[in-house]
């Protein structure tokens, strides 16, 4: 609890300290730096008492942690987006004189914290360093996947289509019998089971069109995927269809060409047969004339 309370004195003091710099409201006096020494002792929470340090702050997010109270208090109708936004504003405005404090501390809070990494690992056994290692790769794969989800998300990937279930669920959910979200599931889960066929036939039909839909989609992303050169992004057994398609046309042209050629080769021959044949017809005519 102590380095928490001592930081959080020191961001406290940072804060009214810039609080009386900005009150007039103008930029240039909101962005205005205040020396190394009014900044408190740098400090790494841990997540656990004998946990690993945490990372420090780089001087953009001190920057932030420094200005959020201030920007909530005098705009308190702002979203947080827009809070973080403002307060990124005007860090860009800064010029790097005013940005050379938060920089120095960011910089000073890195070496600190490499002394106590070291020093936390030498008291690790062999056991728990591997078992940190599988965490690190278990989070590194998590965000792995979090970074092509969004990526997806941006490029426009359709999204998948909805079981029959699903669809009765969304249709039912806010009228659901229970007070939480698990209880409302239960009781949709209890009323699926108890609806007639006629009635799921429904939710199957539109489950159909969903999967119709989704396909076509699918196949509309994926063509433009490959026109801006991201087949990495196109699913295997697309690729594997794509690539005998192209196969089967190679081929089927190849077929045309061979048949074509066989073709033109063949009235070659019977012009040039007819050509030799025609001039002996004339001399005979000419003898008996």
């Amino acid at each position: 609890m102590a380095p928490f309370s001592l930081l959080s004195g020191s961001i406290s003091l940072l804060a009214k300290s810039f609080s009386v710099l900005s009150c007039t409201g103008s930029l240039a006096r909101c962005t205005k730096v205040l020396p190394a020494a009014c900044l408190g002792p740098v400090k790494c929470l841990t997540s656990q008492a004998n946990g690993p340090p945490k990372r420090p702050l780089n001087g953009y997010l001190r920057y932030v942690q420094q200005q959020q109270p201030a920007v909530i208090r005098k705009n308190p109708e702002l979203k947080s987006v827009d809070i973080i936004r403002e307060i990124a504003q005007q860090w860009r405005m800064m010029s790097p004189e005013q940005k050379q404090p938060f920089e120095v501390e960011s910089q000073r809070a890195r070496e600190q914290f490499k002394v106590e990494l070291q020093r936390y690992q030498a008291q690790l056994s062999p056991e728990q360093i591997l078992q940190q290692s599988v965490e690190r790769r278990m989070r590194m794969a998590k965000r792995k996947a979090m970074r092509k989800k969004r990526e997806l998300t941006s490029l426009g990937k359709p999204k998948r289509p909805r079981s029959a279930f699903n669809i009765f669920m969304s249709e039912h959910f806010e009228e659901a019998r229970g007070t939480t979200t698990q209880a409302k599931m239960k009781s949709l889960m209890e009323d699926w089971r108890s609806l007639f066929s006629n009635n799921k036939q429904v939710y199957n039909q539109l489950a159909e069109d969903d999967k119709i839909r989704y396909k076509n989609e699918m196949k509309s992303w994926e063509d433009l995927m490959l026109e801006i050169g991201r087949e990495d992004l196109i699913r295997e057994q697309t690729l594997v269809n794509k690539r005998r398609a192209a196969q089967t046309l190679a081929k089927k042209r190849k077929t045309k060409a061979k048949a074509k050629k066989a073709t033109s080769t063949g009235k070659a021959k019977t012009t040039k047969k007819t050509t030799k044949s025609s001039p002996a017809k004339t001399v005979r005519t000419t003898k008996k004339t």
